[in-house]
């Protein structure tokens, strides 16, 4: 299904979020608080109806519960990466770090256990925003690293020409390496320079989300020539002869 188109740098006056979520009290209380910080909030009270809402209407970010009737948030979070890009920021009482990992598998750019901080929340939402609307980094002009190039402006990134499909988290992090290609990178690192200060660190997001990478970058990403793993340091993109295929 084709999705709606999405708003551009030019019309970020507002942020449109879609707040799925069943805690009728729990929503209307989220959706109160982000509404008065000038958010437009749409809620649904179902992954069904989700699905449906963003067939419809273009929203800047998702904030999908786990726990959902009918089709639950994971389902949903996979539903919805198969169509579109829109920052999705996980909200769930299962705050444990091999719940908060399955979601991130699942397609999801952040996540928030219950019970969050409003002020967080909002945060965090600016902050995939920014990183959406390309705002995050200090540079606006092209990255090119090797075989690979990305446009911080239109968010896209190519691979020897030929288009990858990002999720906003990924090309964030992916841009971050490309900027310093040939130089290892920490978990630490690539945390603060992709998220910064107002997420929540835990190390294992950023393995999740080099795995997902290697699907969309490499020829056999079970043997990486470009995105590299250097045990005991971190990570790092490769430019060079040993980057080729």
């Amino acid at each position: 299904m084709e999705m709606p188109p999405r708003p551009t740098p030019s019309e970020e006056a507002t942020i449109q979020v879609l707040l799925v979520e069943d805690d009728e009290r729990l929503a209307r209380l989220t959706a109160r608080y982000l509404q008065e910080h000038g958010i437009i909030v749409t809620v649904s009270a179902s992954g069904t109806d989700a699905l449906a809402q963003t067939s419809r209407h273009a929203y800047d970010v998702i904030l999908l519960d786990l726990m959902l009737p009918g089709r639950d948030g994971l389902e949903v979070c996979r539903e919805l990466r198969t169509r579109t890009d829109v920052p999705i920021i996980m909200l769930t009482a299962r705050g444990e770090e091999a719940d908060r990992v399955l979601g991130l598998e699942s397609g999801a750019d952040d996540y928030l256990p219950k019970p969050y901080s409003s002020r967080e929340l909002l945060a965090r939402i600016r902050a995939q925003v920014r990183r959406a609307r390309g705002k995050a980094g200090p540079t606006s002009h092209p990255v090119h690293a090797g075989r690979l190039v990305l446009d911080p402006r239109s968010l896209s990134a190519s691979l020897d020409g030929k288009p990858l499909t990002l999720t906003t988290y990924e090309f964030s992090l992916l841009r971050v390496l490309a900027e310093r290609a040939g130089r290892v990178l920490s978990r630490e690192q690539l945390l603060d320079l992709v998220k910064g200060s107002a997420d929540e660190v835990f190390d294992r997001s950023v393995d999740v989300h080099i795995f997902r990478l290697r699907q969309k970058l490499e020829v056999d990403p079970r043997n990486p020539r470009l995105l590299k793993t250097v045990r005991g340091a971190g990570y790092m993109l490769a430019t060079g002869t040993e980057a080729e295929p």
